[in-house]
Protein backbone atom coordinates (compact mmCIF):
# COMPACT_ATOMS: atom_id res chain seq x y z
CA UNK A 1 0.00 0.00 0.00
CA UNK A 2 1.11 3.43 -1.05
CA UNK A 3 2.34 5.77 1.90
CA UNK A 4 1.74 9.17 -0.28
CA UNK A 5 -1.58 11.30 -0.65
CA UNK A 6 -2.03 14.27 -2.43
CA UNK A 7 -3.79 17.19 -2.05
CA UNK A 8 -4.36 20.81 -3.24
CA UNK A 9 -1.91 23.74 -1.42
CA UNK A 10 -4.53 26.24 -1.55
CA UNK A 11 -7.89 27.46 -3.02
CA UNK A 12 -8.80 27.99 -6.71
CA UNK A 13 -11.83 30.16 -7.82
CA UNK A 14 -13.70 31.16 -10.44
CA UNK A 15 -12.53 28.73 -13.84
CA UNK A 16 -15.01 29.31 -16.65
CA UNK A 17 -16.45 26.95 -19.17
CA UNK A 18 -19.01 27.55 -21.67
CA UNK A 19 -21.10 25.87 -23.84
CA UNK A 20 -24.28 26.17 -25.66
CA UNK A 21 -24.66 29.23 -23.78
CA UNK A 22 -24.68 27.49 -19.96
CA UNK A 23 -21.76 28.79 -17.79
CA UNK A 24 -19.81 26.46 -16.35
CA UNK A 25 -17.64 27.88 -13.13
CA UNK A 26 -15.27 25.36 -11.33
CA UNK A 27 -13.69 26.13 -7.73
CA UNK A 28 -11.42 23.95 -5.69
CA UNK A 29 -10.85 23.73 -1.85
CA UNK A 30 -8.53 21.84 0.37
CA UNK A 31 -10.43 20.68 3.18
CA UNK A 32 -9.89 18.19 5.99
CA UNK A 33 -13.17 17.43 7.40
CA UNK A 34 -17.02 17.33 6.50
CA UNK A 35 -17.34 21.04 8.63
CA UNK A 36 -14.69 22.32 6.29
CA UNK A 37 -16.82 21.42 3.00
CA UNK A 38 -20.05 22.77 4.04
CA UNK A 39 -18.08 26.08 4.81
CA UNK A 40 -16.63 26.25 1.24
CA UNK A 41 -19.81 25.36 0.02
CA UNK A 42 -21.93 28.20 1.61
CA UNK A 43 -18.85 30.36 0.14
CA UNK A 44 -19.27 29.49 -2.97
CA UNK A 45 -23.76 29.53 -2.61
CA UNK A 46 -22.96 33.36 -1.54
CA UNK A 47 -20.58 34.21 -4.38
CA UNK A 48 -22.84 32.77 -6.89
CA UNK A 49 -26.07 32.67 -5.32
CA UNK A 50 -28.53 33.38 -8.77
CA UNK A 51 -26.95 30.13 -9.68
CA UNK A 52 -29.25 26.92 -9.41
CA UNK A 53 -27.06 24.10 -9.75
CA UNK A 54 -24.37 23.42 -7.06
CA UNK A 55 -22.80 20.08 -8.42
CA UNK A 56 -19.58 19.41 -6.26
CA UNK A 57 -17.28 15.67 -5.60
CA UNK A 58 -14.82 15.62 -2.73
CA UNK A 59 -12.29 12.84 -1.11
CA UNK A 60 -11.27 12.74 2.24
CA UNK A 61 -8.58 11.30 4.47
CA UNK A 62 -4.95 9.89 3.67
CA UNK A 63 -6.02 6.63 2.49
CA UNK A 64 -8.89 8.09 0.21
CA UNK A 65 -11.27 5.90 2.41
CA UNK A 66 -13.79 8.95 2.16
CA UNK A 67 -15.50 10.58 -1.02
CA UNK A 68 -18.81 11.94 -2.16
CA UNK A 69 -20.42 13.07 -5.31
CA UNK A 70 -23.57 15.38 -5.85
CA UNK A 71 -25.54 16.44 -8.62
CA UNK A 72 -27.45 19.28 -6.94
CA UNK A 73 -30.18 18.53 -9.58
CA UNK A 74 -28.97 17.57 -12.88
CA UNK A 75 -30.05 14.18 -14.41
CA UNK A 76 -27.72 10.88 -12.03
CA UNK A 77 -24.66 10.63 -11.99
CA UNK A 78 -24.12 13.69 -14.85
CA UNK A 79 -22.44 15.89 -12.75
CA UNK A 80 -21.52 14.66 -9.40
CA UNK A 81 -19.26 11.67 -10.78
CA UNK A 82 -17.62 13.60 -13.58
CA UNK A 83 -16.20 15.82 -11.02
CA UNK A 84 -15.23 13.07 -8.79
CA UNK A 85 -13.86 11.03 -11.63
CA UNK A 86 -11.48 14.40 -12.28
CA UNK A 87 -10.29 13.77 -8.12
CA UNK A 88 -9.31 10.35 -8.96
CA UNK A 89 -7.64 11.04 -12.32
CA UNK A 90 -5.41 13.98 -10.29
CA UNK A 91 -5.34 11.40 -7.35
CA UNK A 92 -6.06 13.98 -4.98
CA UNK A 93 -7.78 13.49 -1.55
CA UNK A 94 -8.81 15.99 1.15
CA UNK A 95 -9.84 18.59 -1.75
CA UNK A 96 -13.59 19.73 -2.65
CA UNK A 97 -14.44 20.74 -6.54
CA UNK A 98 -17.52 22.31 -7.37
CA UNK A 99 -18.85 23.42 -10.12
CA UNK A 100 -21.77 25.76 -10.80
CA UNK A 101 -24.39 26.23 -13.60
CA UNK A 102 -25.76 28.64 -15.36
CA UNK A 103 -28.55 27.51 -17.57
CA UNK A 104 -28.20 28.90 -21.30
CA UNK A 105 -31.77 27.95 -22.62
CA UNK A 106 -30.13 24.85 -25.07
CA UNK A 107 -30.37 21.29 -22.84
CA UNK A 108 -27.08 19.56 -23.64
CA UNK A 109 -28.41 16.21 -22.56
CA UNK A 110 -26.51 13.88 -20.33
CA UNK A 111 -23.72 13.26 -22.57
CA UNK A 112 -23.12 16.99 -23.23
CA UNK A 113 -23.74 17.42 -19.25
CA UNK A 114 -21.04 15.02 -18.16
CA UNK A 115 -18.62 16.27 -21.08
CA UNK A 116 -18.88 19.75 -19.58
CA UNK A 117 -18.94 19.14 -15.52
CA UNK A 118 -15.34 16.69 -16.29
CA UNK A 119 -13.83 19.34 -18.35
CA UNK A 120 -14.71 22.39 -15.96
CA UNK A 121 -13.70 20.00 -12.84
CA UNK A 122 -10.18 19.19 -14.87
CA UNK A 123 -9.60 22.91 -15.98
CA UNK A 124 -9.86 23.66 -12.20
CA UNK A 125 -7.49 21.36 -11.33
CA UNK A 126 -5.11 22.20 -14.14
CA UNK A 127 -4.83 25.32 -12.24
CA UNK A 128 -4.17 24.26 -8.44
CA UNK A 129 -0.74 23.45 -6.93
CA UNK A 130 -0.35 20.07 -5.82
CA UNK A 131 1.62 18.88 -3.22
CA UNK A 132 2.89 15.53 -2.09
CA UNK A 133 2.49 13.84 1.40
CA UNK A 134 3.86 11.30 3.26
CA UNK A 135 1.92 9.21 5.61
CA UNK A 136 3.96 8.72 8.73
CA UNK A 137 3.60 6.54 11.43
CA UNK A 138 4.94 8.13 15.08
CA UNK A 139 6.64 5.54 17.74
CA UNK A 140 7.89 6.35 21.38
CA UNK A 141 11.67 5.83 23.12
CA UNK A 142 12.65 6.26 26.36
CA UNK A 143 16.43 5.54 27.82
CA UNK A 144 19.25 7.08 29.72
CA UNK A 145 21.86 8.77 28.94
CA UNK A 146 24.13 6.67 28.10
CA UNK A 147 21.97 6.14 24.85
CA UNK A 148 21.43 9.40 23.74
CA UNK A 149 23.70 8.81 20.59
CA UNK A 150 22.65 5.86 19.69
CA UNK A 151 19.01 7.73 19.24
CA UNK A 152 20.43 10.43 17.74
CA UNK A 153 22.84 8.72 15.55
CA UNK A 154 19.81 6.63 14.20
CA UNK A 155 17.33 9.74 13.82
CA UNK A 156 20.09 10.76 11.64
CA UNK A 157 20.57 7.86 9.38
CA UNK A 158 16.80 6.99 8.42
CA UNK A 159 16.10 10.54 8.43
CA UNK A 160 13.42 10.48 10.75
CA UNK A 161 11.11 13.39 12.11
CA UNK A 162 11.63 14.36 15.46
CA UNK A 163 8.52 15.69 17.02
CA UNK A 164 9.59 15.81 20.73
CA UNK A 165 12.42 15.21 23.07
CA UNK A 166 13.21 15.82 27.09
CA UNK A 167 16.50 15.07 28.73
CA UNK A 168 15.42 15.24 31.92
CA UNK A 169 15.23 12.65 34.45
CA UNK A 170 14.81 9.77 31.83
CA UNK A 171 15.64 10.75 28.14
CA UNK A 172 11.97 10.70 26.13
CA UNK A 173 11.90 10.83 22.26
CA UNK A 174 8.49 10.84 19.70
CA UNK A 175 9.80 9.76 16.61
CA UNK A 176 8.03 10.14 12.86
CA UNK A 177 8.85 7.73 9.87
CA UNK A 178 7.65 7.12 6.43
CA UNK A 179 4.84 3.95 6.90
CA UNK A 180 6.79 1.90 4.91
CA UNK A 181 9.84 1.86 6.22
CA UNK A 182 8.05 1.78 10.03
CA UNK A 183 8.99 -2.01 10.44
CA UNK A 184 12.40 -1.87 9.78
CA UNK A 185 13.20 1.42 11.33
CA UNK A 186 11.21 -0.12 14.49
CA UNK A 187 12.87 -3.51 14.83
CA UNK A 188 16.32 -1.17 14.24
CA UNK A 189 15.67 0.50 17.64
CA UNK A 190 14.22 -2.89 19.47
CA UNK A 191 17.51 -4.52 19.68
CA UNK A 192 19.23 -2.07 21.22
CA UNK A 193 19.41 -3.12 24.73
CA UNK A 194 18.10 -0.57 27.39
CA UNK A 195 15.74 1.42 24.64
CA UNK A 196 12.01 1.09 25.62
CA UNK A 197 10.14 1.41 22.39
CA UNK A 198 6.37 2.19 22.63
CA UNK A 199 3.70 1.66 19.63
CA UNK A 200 0.31 1.02 19.98
CA UNK A 201 1.03 -2.22 17.48
CA UNK A 202 3.32 -3.94 20.60
CA UNK A 203 1.12 -3.57 22.88
CA UNK A 204 -1.72 -5.40 20.95
CA UNK A 205 1.42 -8.10 20.58
CA UNK A 206 1.67 -8.24 24.42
Amino acid sequence: MSDLYYSIASSVSDIIYKEKGSKFIGYAYPVSSEEDIELALANVKQKQHKARHFCYAWQLEKDYSRFRANDDGEPSNSAGMPIFGQLQAFNLTNCLVVVVRYFGGTKLGVGGLISAYKTTAQQTLQQAKITKHTIDEQFKIQCNYDLINVVMRYIEEDNLQLIHQNLEMNCNFTLGVRKKEFNRVLQKFQKVYGLDVKHPSLEKEG
